[in-house]
């Protein structure tokens, strides 16, 4: 096994252009790099297990004649290179079809989590511009009040509809399409990221930015050509997109696809199924395989040969299970939607790991570890993790949508987390710098929280914070002052969770809701979540030692 330190040696960034893509920095196509270039190589591409006990396999050489026919009816409605184009879609072949005719006409593809309601719908797809939601009869009502130019729905089979049919529209047109050239420069995924000011930022990613992709799942997955692979991430998210889809798809690797809900049961049965050697997701999905460890037997163990956790830091409860139990290294690994993976614990490198720490730069990366001052630590310091964009050749990352560089400072880009750089030269991550929530995985910006419960006519003000929590690492909890002639109540409560929860997702409503006489503020007004975090965090540190 090579070791990490020949890796950043043998690193060489035009080679890796000359090596692993089909198109150049100047003519690069997103679906020749994923699917096109693999068609006549009799691979699989995708294995989907449907909500209805559906199984089906799609091959290169199918997805490449059907997002032939969904690009051509593309086109005729008018859609071009540029173009942002949105899935509002269960993990299914449809979405699959839409991301890659999306990328093969030369457009954007823009993610929509199924849990979003219509208020974060709304303000992603007013942000982008975006033309086209591809979207089905589950999904539909969602779009009813949104301004959009054009909506193709799949269509349930005793669904009344006005909307033009998915599947119906593919069948009208051709199965050959000449995929549109960009640059590396030129965006062909539309994300958006969750802040602590303001409404989710957009984060635009260029077609570079496949490249990197690639370098992830090879050096820091170790995803082999006999792999049986899967993602547990939804691709409405980043780390389902980048990973789940992109990056192996561009390696010429099938992907699993299970439009079910998520449950260790069904994951299980997957695993089982399919014989995944090579499994990647969240902690949480990894906390709740050790709460039901008795369902992972022998059959599992004698094939899945290696994990990687993305999102948050593993607890090394369930590290020990994955080693001891299932004899599989389970790495912990980071990144973020503006960077993708960028620090990592290598399975596919040699080199010191620490548990409870994020690793080491993935080749093509440097990151730096800076004080109040943007001056680079010495090991066993404590500091901000920045990336160091002069020295990091595969970062792709230029600011948010509308030139926002804020987060730059010099030659670094700020994640906003707070890290020790240890005495091997990696990360051990401490937290958060700002008040952006991670609950099971997700992110969860306050902001979206607060202005939904303003909505309603009873809140005078809100404030919401991540509350410390031992299987969801945390849970949104709200601060919600209350005009003077409402009361508090359990029935009020319920009735705020359950319209937040309906206007803006369901993994974004707040579990618990706390009401107070007023919200710590300064001088200025600005309300200092900071310090209702620290309340919560002490209070969680209590009841642990009482417990």
């Amino acid at each position: 096994m090579k070791t990490l330190d020949q890796a950043y040696l043998d690193f060489n960034f035009e080679k890796m252009v000359q090596e692993q893509l089909v198109g150049t920095a100047k003519a690069i196509n997103a679906y020749d790099e994923c699917c096109g270039r693999y068609v006549g190589e009799n691979r699989s591409a995708l294995i989907w297990e449907g909500k209805n006990g559906e199984s089906e396999q799609w091959s290169f050489e199918q997805l490449d004649a059907a997002s032939a026919q969904l690009a051509n009816y593309l086109n005729k409605i008018g859609l071009k290179e540029g173009d942002c184009i949105a899935g509002l879609l269960p993990r299914t072949p449809a979405l699959l079809i839409t991301v890659l005719a999306t990328w093969r006409i030369g457009a954007i593809y823009q993610p929509l989590f199924t849990a979003f309601e219509s208020k974060a719908i709304e303000h992603r797809v007013e942000t982008a511009h975006t033309k086209l939601i591809v979207t089905n009869s589950e999904q539909r009502p969602k779009l009813n009040n949104i301004d959009l130019p054009h909506i193709l729905t799949v269509h349930a089979k005793d669904a009344l509809h006005t909307d033009a049919d998915f599947w119906t529209e593919l069948g009208k047109e051709t199965t050959t399409f000449s995929s549109v050239a960009r640059t590396f420069d030129d965006e062909f995924l539309m994300m958006f990221t969750s802040g602590t000011t303001g409404l989710a930022k957009s984060v635009p990613v260029p077609n570079k930015a496949i490249l990197a992709f690639k370098g992830y799942m090879t050096h820091a997955v170790d995803l082999r050509e006999e792999d049986s692979f899967w993602n547990l991430a939804d691709p409405g998210w980043a780390y389902g997109l980048y990973y789940g889809i992109t990056g192996p798809l561009s390696l010429g690797h099938s992907i699993i696809m299970d439009e079910r809900a998520f449950s260790v049961d069904n994951a299980v049965q997957i695993i089982k199924k399919y014989k995944v050697c090579n499994l990647t997701g969240s902690p949480t999905a990894f906390r709740m395989f050790f709460g039901f460890k008795e369902k992972f037997d022998e059959t599992i163990k004698s094939h899945l040969r290696v994990v990687s956790s993305a999102g948050e830091p593993l607890t090394p409860e369930v590290i020990q299970w994955f080693n001891h139990d299932l004899n599989v290294n389970i790495y912990d690994q980071y990144g973020q939607t503006e960077l993708g993976m960028v620090i990592a614990n290598h399975h596919a490198l040699e080199h010191y790991k620490k548990v409870g720490s994020a690793g080491f730069a993935i080749p093509g990366h440097r990151f730096a570890v800076l004080n109040a001052d943007y001056e680079e630590v010495e090991r066993g310091g404590v500091g901000t993790l920045a990336m160091d964009c002069a020295q990091s050749p595969l970062m792709w990352f230029t600011g948010y949508g509308g030139n926002n560089r804020k987060a730059f400072v010099g030659n670094y880009y700020i994640t906003g987390d707070t890290v020790k750089l240890n005495e091997e030269g990696g990360v051990d991550f401490i937290g958060r710098a700002d008040d952006v929530i991670t609950t099971s995985g997700y992110r969860v910006g306050p902001f979206d929280v607060e202005s939904t419960l303003l909505e309603c006519e009873e809140v005078l003000e809100s404030a919401v914070v991540g509350k410390p929590d031992p299987e969801r690492t945390e849970i949104v909890k709200a601060f919600v002052v209350l005009k003077p002639q409402y009361q508090a109540s359990v029935a009020l409560m319920d009735q705020l969770q359950a319209y937040v929860r309906s206007r803006l997702s369901k993994h974004a409503y707040p579990k618990e809701i706390e009401f107070v006489e007023g919200l710590p503020k300064t001088s200025s007004g600005k309300i200092q979540r900071n310090l209702l975090k620290q309340q919560e965090v002490a209070k969680a540190q209590f009841m642990q030692k009482v417990s």
